[in-house]
């Protein structure tokens, strides 16, 4: 039961997260000053990204919650707490403030982060660790995006 009450915790931070961020970016993706941008011709429709953050954020759940259950730490809380503030903190980077280098720092250091979990808790959470895969490969692709615009306008 205790993996439940974990998993419901976690879908309300990481839902939470992404409310707050949105909240951050303001009409960023409406806004002219991306509208206009020279944008890569793989970005997907704006639908998409919601779409994709819903996956992630159910998967990244259930992997926090797990890892919580095999392995309770302050660490792993500690690297939750800063997967969230930079998860939250590209919005506002991003979209507020048209910061498009510090963006991509941002997500660099966001997908060195999962990458870094996805790697030492491995071991723990062995077929588990399947659910932060989504998230590690959504950063590949949100990286690709954030970069071609840096190196394109």
């Amino acid at each position: 039961m205790k993996f439940y009450i974990r998993l419901i915790l976690f879908l309300i931070i990481n839902f939470g997260a992404l409310g707050i961020g949105t909240i951050l970016m303001n009409n960023g993706p409406t806004e002219a000053w991306y509208l206009n941008l020279d944008k890569a011709p793989w970005t997907p429709p704006g639908w998409v990204f919601g779409f994709a953050w819903t996956i992630v954020m159910i998967c990244f759940s259930i992997y926090m919650a797990k890892l919580l259950e095999a392995k309770n730490t302050s660490t792993i809380l500690i690297l939750f707490g800063i997967q969230f503030i930079l998860n939250v903190s590209w919005n506002y980077v991003f979209f507020n403030q048209h910061m498009v280098s510090f963006g991509m720092i941002n997500l660099i250091l966001l997908f060195m982060l999962i990458a870094y979990m996805t790697i030492t808790y491995k071991a723990e959470l062995k077929t588990y660790t399947i659910f932060i895969l989504p998230y590690l490969l959504w950063l590949i692709v949100a990286n690709t995006l954030n970069g071609y615009i840096l190196f394109n306008n």
